[in-house]
């Protein structure tokens, strides 16, 4: 019998509890976004597998952490799920990937959770670039969730935060040569809603995971304020403890806005 294991064990689930009895107590972020890092080098260092092992565990540690979400009614999650640099990896990762993704997509729009809970399922990108497979798995989550507002899982596939605001001043312009918008009157709100998340509150706390401290491009015009939270976990080994670690910071910090 390992008595050490079971102190050490018994130890983390008691200090899990009065943390999460803690988080609870305090403002609870309406919006997460997730730069979901690390799946490669779990698999390498920590299994001793394929990185296609990570992607697996990573597109299950996405489950759980919906579900956490979920559980402490935070309204909004984001995650970096595919980034347009993403493509430059090695094709049969690239298509496993994509195969992971449509998967998920579907799993999402069919799980009972989702449904009791109302969450709509979305997705930000740009969908021109991705096979028809996944871009069909997309239509059947809006399908099965676009009803939906209590919460909202919004999944940035194909996605690059460059290219999100590019996208949005060019649609800008053409409402303005169109005459839709004047633009004496072209200001941070009217960008706001050309944006991919228009009608939905920037993140509040944008965390990311295995140690890399950068957004990587990740919702640049949308986390001007953001609080960020960096860790040293890789994505697949991200624990419930280490959730409520972000969280917990970021209630202990005081948003001045510019105060």
């Amino acid at each position: 019998m390992d008595i050490k294991g079971m102190i050490t064990d018994r130890a983390y689930s008691t200090y899990e509890s009065q943390l999460e009895k803690e988080v609870r107590s305090g403002d609870m972020p309406g919006h997460i976004a997730i730069i979901m890092d690390g799946n490669r080098r779990y698999a390498e260092e920590v299994l001793g597998e394929a990185p296609v092992e990570g992607h697996r565990l990573g597109r299950k540690k996405l489950e759980e952490v919906l579900h956490w979400c979920l559980d402490l009614d935070i309204k909004i999650l984001t995650v970096y799920a595919f980034s347009m640099e993403n493509f430059n990896r090695d094709t049969d990762e690239v298509d496993y990937l994509m195969d992971l993704l449509e998967q998920s997509l579907y799993e999402f729009a069919d799980d009972p959770d989702v449904h009791e809970r109302k969450v709509a399922i979305k997705v930000i990108g740009e969908r021109s670039v991705l096979p028809d497979r996944v871009v069909k798995a997309m239509e059947y989550a809006y399908e099965r969730t676009g009803d939906y507002s209590d919460h909202v899982l919004n999944m940035a596939i194909a996605y690059g935060g460059r290219q999100d605001i590019a996208c949005a001043v060019r649609a800008i312009a053409q409402d303005v040569l169109d005459g839709k918008v004047d633009v004496n009157f072209i200001d941070e709100d009217t960008v706001s809603r050309y944006i991919s998340t228009t009608g939905m509150p920037d993140p509040d706390l944008v965390l990311r995971t295995s140690g890399e401290v950068r957004v990587s491009n990740f919702l640049l015009w949308q986390l001007a304020y953001s609080e960020l939270y960096f860790t040293d976990v890789y994505w697949p080994g991200f624990r419930h403890i280490d959730f409520l670690r972000a969280i917990r910071t970021y209630q202990q910090r005081i948003r001045r806005f510019g105060k």
